[in-house]
């Protein structure tokens, strides 16, 4: 049984990897990563050798997505390559990185039950490469941070939007498939009312371009379900929390704020936690179910 987990290097994603790997001895999984900010190859450290990371000869010199090519100055786009070669030396320092071809990936398959796969969910031929082998798909790339979304809200509808609907034309054509699921998120809802809690039945009503973007995600995931059968799983979860969380967030801004100060205040009387879950839909009988 073959796993293609999207932005499985993540924080979520990689959590996510490790238990498939350690809970079912027959699963082998494909990660699909593209090593932005958030994703790092020390979150699956344990899992990696000599010969399952493996990189697109065309990502060596250009991250798919992430060069600006409006202004086609040859200077700018090349200070955008040279940074992107950078993050990518820097986080891959310590790794080997092979080259990526269908023999190498089918080679890499026979030997490991991991394969990191470098490359991004926009690039559509890659995608269709990879969609021959998995019986089941767990789409958790996305660009996540609200912040983020606001100083550039082109990044999120490139990667939430566009490189959904790359996966799901790649999935429409699979014959293997079994099930493709959509981590999708609660704040597609927009904001609760005092004592409300969402239901799946709620109305969906973003209110910034991250939410946004992942609400159109989700809805482009559930017409392809409707228009052409394509068997899938809606989920959105609240917030999550555990190892191997990007440093930005709130808890690990906490911890290590208390390393630097000696009076940490709380803006509110208390702080709700929401216990991380795995999504394990892949033993649904029923299709397009979305579920908080």
């Amino acid at each position: 049984m073959v796993y293609l987990v999207t932005g499985g290097a993540g924080f979520i994603g990689s959590n996510y990897v490790r238990y498939l790997l350690k809970a079912k001895e027959d699963v082998k999984v494909i990660v699909l990563d593209a090593f932005t900010y958030a994703g790092n190859p020390d979150n699956l450290k344990e899992f990696i050798n000599g010969n399952n990371i493996l990189m697109p000869s065309k990502y060596a010199l250009l991250d798919i997505g992430k060069v600006d090519t409006s202004n086609w100055n040859v200077e700018n786009i090349s200070l955008q390559v040279e940074r992107i070669k950078k993050r990518w030396e820097y986080k891959f320092d310590g790794y080997k990185l092979n080259s990526f071809t269908v023999e190498t990936l089918e080679k890499s398959l026979g030997e490991n039950r991991l394969i990191i796969v470098v490359g991004n969910i926009v690039d559509r031929e890659l995608v269709e490469v990879l969609f021959k082998y998995p019986d089941y798909v767990v789409h958790f790339a996305a660009e996540t941070h609200v912040d983020r979304s606001i100083l550039n809200p082109d990044e999120f509808v490139k990667t939430d939007v566009y490189g959904t609907y790359v996966l799901l034309e790649a999935a429409r054509k699979s014959e293997n498939l079994k099930r493709f699921i959509h981590i999708s998120t609660d704040e597609v809802y927009g904001a609760a009312k005092e004592g409300q809690r969402f239901k799946e039945t709620d109305p969906l009503n973003p209110r910034n371009p991250y939410s946004a973007s992942k609400a159109a995600a989700d809805r482009l995931v559930y017409s392809y379900y409707q228009t052409y059968g394509v068997p899938v799983i809606i989920l959105r979860p609240s917030n999550n929390f555990g190892p191997y969380q990007y440093p930005e967030k709130l808890i690990p801004v906490v911890i290590t704020s208390l390393f630097v100060l000696s009076n940490l205040w709380c803006t509110s009387d208390h702080i709700e936690t929401f216990k991380q879950f795995w999504p394990l839909s892949v033993s649904r009988k029923t299709h397009t179910s979305c579920y908080n």
